[in-house]
């Protein structure tokens, strides 16, 4: 009886059921479209964005310090021959001086007064300071060959140079020698109760008279003078300034005069021309 009734109930489900299809207004043959399973793009609530993302972290660039660029230093100053200096380098001078025929002995590395004197000559032939110091401007002199010109053209001839304050052996218009001299001061001084000019007089000479040895003079010592103009000789003397300086005659180093003594340099009759 139970089965029966549970029968009657489940076709009065079935009935009611295909009532309901009816009630849409659609044919009951027709199935209700299903749902597109295709799955189509939804548009974000938020419009997308990429993240921001942080660059890494630049260092600033930092400027380098400034430094100054290293400073070269300073050229050491060319060393000065003078009195008193030896060695090769004041060989090497001497020899120059001998080459360029600046009478100054023997080579013997030994800066004395010799070598300044030669180098007094050099220095009035280049017309610079006379200080007997060979520095930079005396080196380039030296460097440069210069020499100074004779006025004479033939023979063999002294001439004594009062402006420049030179004495050269001349032969044949090449000056051969050269020395350095101090002749009349242009100084006036007092002999005897009488006041005269120190100077030596300009013209052409003879060497007249000369004396092997010292002669004591009214004015003072000449050492082997060789006398070319009344009481005016060339005679050596233990002091030459690079400056006019005597009473009126020639005066060279005793060193000098003995050289022109031994080889016979400025014999008797020799013509000396002063200007």
């Amino acid at each position: 009886m139970t089965r029966k009734i549970l029968t009657y109930a489940t076709a009065a489900a079935t009935v009611l059921t295909l009532l309901a299809g009816c009630d849409s207004g659609g044919s009951s043959d027709t199935a209700a479209p299903a749902p597109s399973t295709a799955q189509t793009s939804a548009t974000p609530d938020a419009p997308s964005t990429a993240p921001t993302t942080t660059p890494p972290s630049v260092p600033p660039t930092t400027t380098p310090p400034t430094t100054a660029p290293p400073t070269k230093p300073a050229a050491p100053k060319p060393q000065k021959l003078k009195v008193g200096a030896k060695g090769a380098k004041v060989t090497a001078l001497q020899e120059r001086l001998t080459e360029l025929g600046y009478w100054n002995g023997k080579a013997d590395g030994n800066f004395g007064s010799v070598t300044q004197q030669a180098v007094y000559a050099l220095q009035k032939a280049a017309g610079l300071g006379r200080d007997g110091v060979v520095g930079p401007k005396t080196q380039k002199a030296l460097d440069q060959g210069v020499r100074p010109k004779a006025k004479s053209t033939s023979g063999h001839i002294v001439e004594i140079n009062l402006a420049r304050q030179l004495l050269m052996l001349v032969d044949d218009g090449q000056v051969t020698q050269v020395f350095n001299t101090a002749t009349g001061s242009n100084q006036h001084y007092e002999f005897e109760g009488n006041t005269y000019l120190a100077v030596t007089p300009r013209g052409h000479f003879t060497v007249s008279r000369q004396i092997d040895g010292q002669r004591d003079g009214p004015l003072g010592p000449l050492w082997r003078p060789k006398y070319f103009n009344g009481g005016i000789a060339v005679h050596g003397a233990p002091s030459i300034p690079p400056y006019p300086a005597s009473h009126g005659c020639a005066r060279l180093s005793n060193s000098a005069i003995n050289w022109i003594w031994a080889n016979n340099k400025m014999p008797l009759k020799t013509k000396v021309w002063v200007y």
